[in-house]
């Protein structure tokens, strides 16, 4: 199995999250700044992981709408797959993956610049975890 790579794009920073080449956990391993060169560095990590697939966290409200994050993820994704042609992109709901995530480092006692610093990472560890459970989930059913 190749690795899976996931994103919690936002609009000051994207965290970066990739899975172990099994396929069983997920780590953080950048936060990119979207006022920065965020596309050439994100080009260097695909290269240097080389996933299947990306996952995008999609920024859903909790009614289920899709708010003007979710538009500007959306347009987001257009623009990675004309730059990764060959590269899967797919959406994944990330509700509360970022108040989880923060949660997890207030009890964690991460000072609150150390969190700021990461909590970008730690969602999207969080959006690729769920994807990987889900898909032993489905292995398990089968």
């Amino acid at each position: 199995m190749k690795r899976i790579m996931a994103l919690d794009i936002g609009r000051v920073r994207i965290g970066v999250a990739v899975s172990d080449p099994l396929g069983i956990f997920a780590q953080g391993i950048a936060v990119l700044k979207v006022r920065e060169e965020w596309k050439i560095r994100l080009s260097e990590l695909i290269s240097r992981y080389d996933p299947d697939l990306v996952l995008i966290g999609l920024p859903v409200r909790t009614s289920g709408e899709m708010g003007p994050e979710a538009e500007y993820v959306t347009k987001i994704k257009s623009e990675l797959e004309s730059s990764f042609p060959g590269l899967a992109f797919r959406f994944v709901d990330e509700r509360f993956t970022t108040s989880i995530a923060e949660k997890a480092m207030i009890e964690g006692d991460l000072s609150r610049d150390k969190r700021r610093a990461k909590i970008d990472q730690v969602a999207a560890s969080l959006i690729l975890q769920q994807y990987l459970d889900s898909l032993k989930g489905d292995d398990l059913s089968s």
